[in-house]
């Protein structure tokens, strides 16, 4: 296993930031879906908080891997895949880049124009408002963040059922080469013994 990406699989921090990315996001969207049936009390708003911070984490997680796949490459395509599911995995993957990206920052203007209070990273520090307080334009991103938001959730189905289907149907390595400890099944070489060569 090696830290940058090879022609076979992705490499140890590739692997890292795609999943810490998927955890991130899960967590991200259970607090959302459940922060707006809570009450408005000091529990409700420690919610709140907790899930912008964890948007804006995403956020900085998207970037950190945009930098690193510039710097470390991508992978081959896995030999045998169409090119029509070569093209549908490329589009899927930058599609789901950008809606990754989208929907904290959607999330992160519909807060400054809500002009609510400070936005605090994990209460650590705080970050500036993209945006001056509008009333009419906080229902608009507030709608839009929810819609880019379900945008999200439709791509990460259809990019996690392909693998599946790539894994269990066409048993390939797709799934495997992103998952830490594996091998690439096309890249492991059959042993020679030395009773075959004789």
């Amino acid at each position: 296993m090696t830290l940058r990406n090879t022609a076979d699989r992705w490499g140890t921090i590739s692997q890292l930031l795609h999943w810490l990315t998927v955890l991130l996001i899960l967590i991200m969207a259970v607090v959302g879906l459940v922060m707006v049936e809570l009450p408005k009390s000091p529990r409700y708003f420690w919610v709140y908080d907790l899930h912008k911070s964890t948007g804006l984490t995403v956020l900085a997680l998207v970037l950190l891997r945009l930098l690193w796949r510039a710097y470390a490459g991508a992978p081959q395509p896995v030999a045998g895949t169409p090119r029509w599911q070569e093209r549908i995995a490329t589009v899927t993957h930058w599609l789901l880049y950008a809606m990754v990206f989208a929907v904290p920052l959607s999330g992160w203007l519909y807060d400054s124009v809500s002009g609510l209070r400070p936005l605090r990273w994990f209460g650590l520090f705080k970050l500036p408002k993209l945006a001056a307080p509008s009333q009419e334009l906080q229902p608009l991103l507030r709608d839009t963040h929810e819609w880019l938001f379900w945008m999200l959730v439709a791509l990460v189905a259809v990019h996690a059922g392909a693998a599946f289907y790539h894994h269990l149907f066409q048993r390939d390595a797709t799934l495997t080469r992103m998952l830490p400890g594996r091998r690439d099944r096309s890249a492991v070489a059959p042993s020679v013994t030395a009773s075959e060569i004789r």
